[in-house]
């Protein structure tokens, strides 16, 4: 998380840091063969070569990885299809029986679900600051939170949140849920301060109750396809409203100050709802329909940066409210996802994850290099360990998997071949 580190942009609402959320794919086995994890009905549609029990897997799943081609980009939130078990009527099982494959996909999950820890590090200290602020009486400091901003980033995390939460990706599902409570307490203290208005925080309430409570329903399959659907609708709604909207707000004042943005985008996704609803996309259409929600949330904070970068152009002294130590959290939160999302090619979740540590944590840590905010040492010490760490997940994938060159794990990333 990035909000407490983030400098007011005037006008602009900030965005929270990306958390893209870590996952941990595993498939579940019966006696018979092979199911889809979460769509057995997928059993009658498509002939699967059946193998058969062999030993415990190295994670939650007591059978071996069955192995699909790469899915495309686009299709990182096919509908209802886990991103590692892509549906295709041509493919076969791949099995996989390597160790080091298997000790692959475990570390690469620990990796992800330690980036927990400087997430936390870098929200606990805004809420304790907030608290004193309050029990103080000092309700003006509060102020300098900006609760659009905050509200922004919370639709982004609630979004990701159902993007994994229809995926069943346990650990991803708890990363985001924490992230989606932690920006709650923040936006309630700011309710508390009186900087944020009560109908604002009502709505927000019964948004996030709402989302949670659907979330975790359809997590153990409680929820009914319809309602679910809905809440799916409402999302893509309200989260490619917010983005345009964010996008021009960060450029106020050498640009009008409208809501045009958000406005065209509102009428456009609620046409897209109801073209999707009543069968008059084509399949094309439904599947880029279906990557759009998350896709949004994914760009909401990849966003983050480039507001950051603007605000730094135009008022370099910021640069000096920027904490050295922030800037690296963020970079190693978010690069410890990368090696889980290259290696279950997730191109939207390597995508945001990269994004975020190069642009967002490096890229302020290069900025404040040049403006000898940090000593040398610091930067080349923070640059070789990014780098580093991004090439030994390249090398590790590359090896896993049997390649010859890491281009072929990028262009499955990206491509899906």
């Amino acid at each position: 998380m990035m909000a407490g580190s983030v400098v007011p942009l005037g006008r602009a609402p900030q965005l929270r840091a990306f958390r893209p959320s870590i996952s941990r794919n595993t498939s579940h086995c019966s006696e018979g063969g092979p199911s889809h994890p979460y769509h057995p009905q997928l059993r009658r549609i498509i002939n699967l070569k059946y193998v058969s029990f062999v030993g415990p897997s190295s994670s939650v799943s007591s059978c071996l990885h069955h192995r699909f081609k790469p899915i495309p980009a686009l299709d990182s939130e096919a509908e209802g299809v886990h991103p590692e078990y892509p549906i295709h009527h041509d493919q076969k099982v791949e099995v996989r029986k390597s160790k080091s494959f298997e000790q692959w996909d475990s570390l690469t999950a620990k990796f992800a679900g330690a980036s927990n820890i400087p997430f936390l590090v870098l929200q606990l200290p805004q809420i304790l600051l907030n608290a004193r602020n309050l029990l103080a009486g000092n309700k003006n400091a509060l102020l300098a939170v900006p609760w659009l901003g905050m509200f922004t980033g919370l639709l982004g995390n609630l979004s990701l949140l159902s993007y994994f939460a229809k995926k069943r990706e346990t650990e991803a599902v708890v990363v985001q849920t924490l992230g989606v409570i932690s920006i709650y307490v923040v936006i309630s203290q700011l309710a508390m301060a009186e900087a944020m208005p009560l109908p604002h925080f009502i709505i927000t309430s019964i948004v996030v109750a709402s989302g949670l409570v659907l979330n975790f329903m359809n997590y153990f399959d409680l929820l009914s396809a319809g309602i679910w659907r809905f809440w799916e609708d409402f999302i893509t709604v309200a989260g490619l409203s917010v983005l345009p909207q964010v996008m021009w707000s960060t450029f106020v004042p050498y640009i009008p100050d409208s809501i045009l943005p958000g406005a065209v985008a509102f009428i456009i996704a609620v046409v897209g709802v109801v073209l999707a609803r009543i069968g008059k996309l084509s399949e094309k259409g439904m599947k880029f329909f279906g990557a759009i929600s998350g896709w949004t949330a994914t760009f909401l904070f990849m966003w983050m940066p480039v507001a950051q970068t603007w605000t730094n152009f135009l008022n370099p002294d910021n640069i000096k409210g920027l904490s050295a130590f922030s800037m690296l959290l963020a970079m190693i939160g978010n690069g410890l996802m990368i090696p889980r999302a290259l290696f279950i090619r997730d191109f939207m979740w390597f995508t945001g994850s990269t994004w975020a540590s190069v642009f967002y944590g490096w890229g302020n840590l290069i900025y404040m290099y040049c403006l000898k905010s940090i000593s040398k040492e610091f930067f080349l010490a923070a640059t070789a360990g990014l780098y580093i760490w991004i090439g030994f997940a390249l090398w590790r994938d590359t090896k896993v998997h049997g390649y010859g060159s890491p281009l072929t794990c990028i262009k499955e990333l990206i491509f899906g071949l």
